[in-house]
């Protein structure tokens, strides 16, 4: 593998744009998303804002998840009784989990269940949407707003795929919230509810996430699958096509990627020369690790910033600059160096007196 060393400012033009080759995609708008790496395999006018329906649940369900305790049990207010669209047909005052009721909300897609849960976590439905949109902005999710908890359509309702693939790749690792999305059927009470998603029996390691439709919306889905630890993230916008376009774009994104270990936290990836040293070089140890998805012909590089020297004393541990990896003329992370050894500085011998070198005394 290449190493070199380079200006940092210009390691830092670089910007990567790569996208997976794949056949027509029926959806307007359309991200696959590595979820460990955060690379982008595949994009389609991912940062126009549209209506995301029933996908506005999954920031639902991850508030949910994050600020309450799921085994709680709520009566049902009569204000999220009889709420537009596909519901589960709550009953004012009975009583549900609240891991009862996010399955009614993932699997089922459950407009009443999103409003009982809303009510329940932020006292009203206004003050959980606020909520919401506080948690889309820790995540920067710029292209987001939220105006209810369940999708219905409205104004001031909506994102983008890349901030849909954002907040499910956040959303997937919390452990409530993955074993919610990735439960295939379930019974509640005398409801018996299967998921919606049909990639879950579709494709290899599907473990989520959720499907949406509203008339003005389109079709929308947001999926997941996991295989030999590695997750990718797929969305579609306004997708006629979307199970087909999932399962394609989710295999090429497996088989056409493969996970390289590019570096090994304590590699020697370089040295500088030390001047005025006991040493005349000094090895750079990489302080992390790091692994990104790569495709058969790509060949990573590792750009070293910095001028290729130091002046003694050098310090063990000390920061000594950033490998930068690139691939192409595209940087794709960064690792701290640091010094692999402490380097004095070369003691200088004071220079003898005129009278010292007359008489060989001192003065």
């Amino acid at each position: 593998m290449k190493r070199l060393f380079a200006g940092t400012a210009a390691i830092l033009a670089a910007v990567l744009f790569l996208t997976l080759p794949v056949g027509a995609v029926s959806a307007q708008k359309a991200i696959l998303l590595d979820a460990q790496t955060g690379r982008v395999l595949y994009e389609k006018d991912a940062d126009s804002r549209s209506l995301i329906a029933s996908t506005t649940k999954i920031m639902t369900a991850l508030l949910i998840c994050e600020q309450c305790n799921v085994l709680d049990r709520m009566k049902i207010p009569k204000e999220a009784v009889g709420i537009e669209g596909s519901s589960i047909y709550l009953k004012e005052g009975e009583v549900l989990s609240l891991q009862e009721l996010l399955y009614g909300m993932m699997l089922h897609s459950g407009n009443d269940a999103a409003v009982a849960l809303a009510i329940y976590c932020g006292g009203t439905v206004e003050g959980f949407v606020a909520m919401m949109n506080d948690k889309a902005r820790q995540l920067n999710l710029t292209g987001t707003n939220f105006q209810n908890p369940n999708g219905l359509d409205g104004p001031s309702h909506y994102s983008t795929a890349r901030d849909l693939a954002k907040l499910t790749a956040y959303a997937m690792k919390n452990p409530i919230f993955y074993q919610t999305v990735s439960t295939k059927s379930v019974r509640i009470g005398n409801r018996s509810l299967q998921n919606h998603n049909k990639l879950l029996w579709r494709v290899e390691g599907a473990d989520g996430v959720k499907t949406g439709y509203t008339k003005a919306a389109g079709r929308i889905l947001v999926s997941s699958a996991t295989r030999d630890g590695r997750s990718l993230i797929c969305v579609t916008i306004n997708d006629g096509d979307d199970w087909k376009d999932h399962s394609t774009l989710l295999e090429k994104g497996f088989s056409n990627y493969q996970v390289q270990q590019i570096i090994e936290a304590g590699d020697c990836l370089g040295d500088v020369t030390v001047f005025s040293g006991q040493k005349e070089k000094v090895e750079l140890l990489a302080v992390d690790s790091f692994s990104f998805p790569v495709a058969k012909d790509e060949k990573p590089q590792i750009v070293l910033s910095g001028c290729g020297f130091a002046y003694a004393p050098v310090v063990k541990g000390k920061k000594a600059g950033n490998a930068y990896i690139c691939i192409g003329d595209s940087v794709v992370g960064k690792v701290d160096l640091v010094y692999a050894e402490t380097v004095e500085r070369t003691m200088q011998l004071k220079k003898p007196s005129w009278w010292e070198r007359l008489f060989g005394g001192k003065e």
